[in-house]
């Protein structure tokens, strides 16, 4: 295609794109499609291209591209596509990354389970972070770094060869034959990830995979900033921002929020701040207790990206393995908890536990009372030794006001981290980024979270330091406000459908300070058999969440998130939130999520009719 043609296309494109490119955090999930994520939006816009078709209500009606934002969004995928055909490659041969060093790390893993070796080359200077002994130590990756002047005199290499520069405009690459892979650093707005050659086709799914849990896209504010000057053809033109205003007030705003002291950690995503505790950790654990096992205790049913992070994890690096933690139902946390924890001392290892509090989707909150007691238990090794005491890594997205962590609080006196994702409550659904916290008796694990979070190059950007800034201030009325909504919602729902099941605090749990506004709802079901029953109950779910989104289009949404400024979301956790879930483990039930800001006599009234149907 022309390259002037295509320019002239994405400027007008820009000129007329709908806000919520820009600005949308959660994706619609009615018109998605994940087996088709990025192709389907790319198709139905490069027929709006071959038509030269740029109008805003277009535009608009183009499908969902990815289910969670921070893994791609439309402008992700316009900016991928025109570096793509600048470069005469396919749209899926081109990752942009909000990290610089990410993109390099997600080849080396590939590379480890290929017993691959790689090469890369550098022509200016390594990312800032790039610690090549501990990648090599702590992540397990192989490598050999080799900088160079000329590109033109890359040697060939029996393996990956991987070609890193920075760059302050996006020009035409010149793709070198013996160069597998070609990234691009762009100061203050993250990487692009080229994948040259039919050779290395397998890569795409793996790397698009480590975007998918340990990182996330270029922002859509920094992909509009990185078009602009694509179709300028000119250098970056980034707006000055106050960041260190901004990050010295949402770290103020954290550690008033939390009822901490230690210095509060900010990333670009929840699953980014994840990833920094886990190899915090690890790397930790491989100092001090040089040789032990690590295990990683997780819930088997919570969000797939802590799941699936996890054992992406444990796949990589010899010593850690990860084991279930039963939490919900039947399951009691504290009990599981219990019982691990004395598997992990009598096999004299390192336990590190990941838990939800509420939980996940059955918002449950353990006696935390006997919480406490179990984590603080000291426990003996098989040669009845002292067993390690274990880190308690605590996920307090749903309650991040809930204080467990600060000076004479329920967990001040054990090992624990807390963190949450910023896309809910903190930045009222703005923005992707997440923060963590430590107490006292963790300030060392935070220094180690803290140098991975920065050798990931995942720290928030600006624009997402300037949302948190703005809304972190006013959250903790927010949750109370979205809880008063959701508990007046719960209790219409069960005087008009007695018959449903439905999980949520009780008032007791309320009263303690545990206010979600995140519910899950277990409808009524028919059937003779347990198949008929379990059919019947998850097309019922389906027929009420496309009754609300489309009796309440403007508030009413099939998305995965919650903590949102306005409306109301629905989603069904087993096929979105637990996608990577074992499917024994996932759960087939309605989760609603409620705002501060919406019309809820409207919601009542459709849940209503909805009953009246059924």
């Amino acid at each position: 295609m022309g390259v002037n043609k295509m320019l002239n296309y994405i400027k007008d494109v820009l000129e007329n794109m709908p806000t919520n490119w820009l600005n949308l955090t959660t994706h619609r999930l009615d018109i998605y499609d994940e087996k088709l994520a990025k192709t389907q939006f790319l198709e139905q816009f490069e027929s709006l291209f071959n038509n030269n078709n740029s109008e805003t209500s277009s535009l608009a009606e183009l499908p969902t591209a990815y289910d969670y934002i921070r893994l791609g969004h439309p402008l992700s995928c316009v900016l991928e596509w025109g570096i793509a055909n600048l470069n005469s490659l396919k749209p899926e041969n081109v990752i942009s990354f909000s990290s610089k060093t990410i993109p390099i790390l997600a080849i080396l893993r590939k590379n480890v389970f290929d017993n691959k070796h790689t090469q890369i080359i550098y022509t200016n200077e390594l990312p800032r972070f790039f610690d090549a002994e501990v990648l090599k130590n702590v992540y397990g990756y192989e490598f050999d770094l080799k900088h160079i002047e000329d590109v033109s005199a890359i040697p060939n290499f029996n393996g990956s060869t991987i070609l890193i520069s920075e760059e302050d405009e996006i020009n035409t690459i010149g793709l070198i034959p013996n160069v597998d892979f070609f990234i691009s650093m762009y100061p203050n707005l993250g990487s692009v990830l080229l994948i040259n050659g039919e050779q290395n086709q397998s890569y795409i799914s793996e790397i698009q995979h480590v975007r998918r849990r340990e990182t996330i896209a270029m922002t859509p504010a920094n992909c509009l900033i990185a078009l602009q000057a694509l179709t300028k053809n000119s250098s970056f033109d980034s707006k000055k921002s106050n960041v260190e205003t901004n990050k010295t007030s949402v770290l103020d705003s954290i550690l008033s929020i939390t009822g901490t002291n230690t210095k509060p950690l900010v990333g670009s995503s929840g699953l980014s701040i994840q990833y920094a505790i886990m190899m915090g950790l690890v790397h930790d654990a491989q100092e001090k207790h040089n040789g032990k096992a690590i295990k990683f205790v997780v819930p088997p049913n919570c969000y797939g990206g802590t799941n699936d992070q996890a054992r992406r994890v444990a796949a990589c690096i010899d010593n850690v393995e990860v084991m279930d933690l039963p939490v919900d139902g039947d399951n009691d946390m504290v009990q599981s908890i219990d019982v691990v924890l004395d598997k992990i001392a009598k096999e004299d290892a390192i336990p590190y536990i990941i838990a939800e509090i509420p939980t996940n989707p059955r918002v449950e909150v353990p006696d935390l009372i006997q919480l406490k007691e179990t984590l603080s238990k000291v426990r003996k090794t098989a040669a009845g030794e002292i067993a390690v005491d274990p880190v308690f890594i605590l996920d307090q997205t749903f309650c991040p006001n809930v204080l467990f962590l600060g000076e004479g609080e329920i967990l001040s006196t054990v090992r624990a981290i807390s963190y949450a994702s910023g896309s809910k409550f903190p930045s009222g659904g703005q923005c992707t980024a997440g923060y963590v916290v430590g107490n006292k008796k963790a300030e060392a694990l935070m220094e180690k979270i803290e140098f991975h979070l920065n050798l990931c190059d995942n720290e928030a950007t600006a624009l997402q330091y300037e949302i948190l800034a703005k809304q972190l201030p006013s959250m903790n009325q927010r949750i109370i406000d979205a809880y008063h909504n959701t508990r007046e919602f719960v209790n219409f729902i069960n005087d008009t459908l007695p018959e449903a099941k439905i999980n949520f605090v009780s008032e007791e749990l309320a009263e303690q300070g545990f206010t979600p506004s995140v519910f899950s709802l277990d409808l009524p079901t028919k059937g003779k058999t347990d198949e008929e029953k379990e059919s019947y109950k998850r097309a019922l779910n389906h027929k009420l969440i496309n009754l609300m989104i489309t009796e309440i289009p403007n508030e009413s949404k099939y998305c995965v998130s919650y903590g949102q400024l306005k409306g109301c979301y629905w989603t069904i956790p087993a096929t979105s939130t637990q996608g990577t879930t074992k499917e024994g483990d996932k759960d087939y039930i309605a989760r609603v999520a409620l705002s501060p800001d919406m019309d809820l006599e409207l919601h009542k009234k459709v849940f209503l009719d909805f009953v009246e149907k059924i």
